[in-house]
Order: structure tokens, then sequence, then C-alpha cells
């Protein structure tokens, strides 16, 4: 089960305290267990700072508690609040990433042919930029034409290998099970079924899908097609 530690203080010495961590960070480079690290400042009284430290499970933070340079940094960090630091172990029973989820289900719902699903999630300036595509698509309509050509040529599923989030980009790493049952690109239906690897990078404003980078093999599909020299 995931654990989340927060750590509550009372400083004005913010930049002190941002390089203590920083200097935490650099000397247990490679030991360490915290996965994910946000400090933050209360809106209302700038004073109180709360360091929320995310950990694979309880005891992995055991692990990063004993480590001797957190130690050394806790007692310099109690030298620079006001009072002591107070501490709240939480262990996580929900954890909802809903970019992450939105991505997911965009590419879910265009393998089972349903469009609609790019008005729902999608703004109304969404910028599409497919690697194996030529030029943008802007706008819902023109991505929904986009993808129409591929669910009007494949019977396909996406298969969401992994997913990475950061600020307010998703990049998921996919594969790509296809069985081509019309003509595409000029290529006349084949019936072969192909494998496609790529890795499609979204962002997201306001909660809404609002900027596309597809990376992937086309040359690969074209081979499996048999218009390319394997």
């Amino acid at each position: 089960m995931a654990f989340v530690q927060i750590i509550d203080c009372k400083t004005d010495r913010l930049d002190d305290l941002n390089r203590l961590m920083d200097s935490w960070a650099e000397q247990t480079r490679g030991r360490r267990t915290a996965g994910h690290a946000v400090v933050a400042t209360d809106r209302s009284d700038t004073k109180h700072v709360v360091e929320i430290v995310e950990f694979a499970s309880y005891e992995e933070a055991m692990k990063n508690s004993h480590l001797p340079e957190t130690d050394r940094i806790f007692r310099e960090m109690v030298a620079l609040c006001e009072e002591p630091p107070t501490f709240t172990d939480l262990d996580v029973v929900r954890d909802t990433q809903f970019n992450k989820a939105a991505a997911t289900r965009l590419l879910e719902e265009i393998s089972r042919g349903n469009l609609g699903v790019i008005d729902e999630l999608m703004t109304s300036d969404y910028c599409d930029r497919d690697y194996g595509s030529e030029g943008e698509a802007v706008g819902p309509a023109a991505f929904k034409e986009r993808c129409g050509g591929y669910v009007g040529a494949f019977d396909f599923t996406f298969a969401i290998e992994s997913q990475i989030a950061e600020g307010d980009e998703v990049a998921t790493r996919w594969t790509w099970h296809a069985t081509q049952k019309a003509d595409f690109m000029g290529v006349p239906s084949t019936g072969k079924s192909v494998v496609g690897r790529g890795t499609t990078t979204f962002r997201f404003r306001d909660g809404m899908i609002c900027e596309g980078w597809w990376q992937w093999d086309v040359m690969s599909l074209m081979r499996q097609l048999g218009v390319k020299p394997g």
C-alpha cells in the first residue's frame, strides 16, 4: 500500500529549507526510497510550510528514515523552524490521477470506434501532431477525421503498457493490435494482422486535452502490410 508523510513546520527561511532538501536529495542519491516530494506554503500564512513525501509503502518510508543523512538533515531542519515540525503518516486508500485516466479513456474509446469521446475530452483548439501523418490536425473535428481513417481501415485495440504523468502532461506507451479491413493510405485491404508500438504525450489545460504528440513506427506498419520491404 502506498504511504504518504506530511511534515508541517513554521519558518520564514524557505530558501534555506529548500537548499537543505536539495542537499539531502544529492547525498541520498541511489539510496533514498522517497518517490515524490512537494513543498508548499500556506496562502494565508507564508510561514506555514508543508512538505508532502510519497513512498511505495510504509516499510520503504522506514528505510528512508534510517538513512544517516535523513537524521542529520532533520536536525538541521528543526533549527530552521520556529517550533518542532509535526508529522502525519497516511496509508493511501485511493489515488486517482485524473489526467492519466482521461488519456487512457480516450485511447480505449477511440479503439472501440467511439469518436464522440473526442468532443468530451478535448479543447476546441486542440492541436494534434502525429509524426506518422503530414501536418497538424487542429480542433476536435480535424482530429476526429484523422482517427476516422484508422477506425475505418482497421479493427484494433490499444494496450496501455505504461504511463508517466508530470505537471500538465501525460505520456502513454502503448501497443496497437489491428487487422486491416479496408483501404488505408492507398494500401488496398490485406486482411493482415499487424502490431504497432509507440508513445503518445497529451498536454492538459483545465482538465481537458489541448495538445497531443504521437511518435510511432510507421515504417514497421507498412512493412507488415507488405508495402515496404522487410
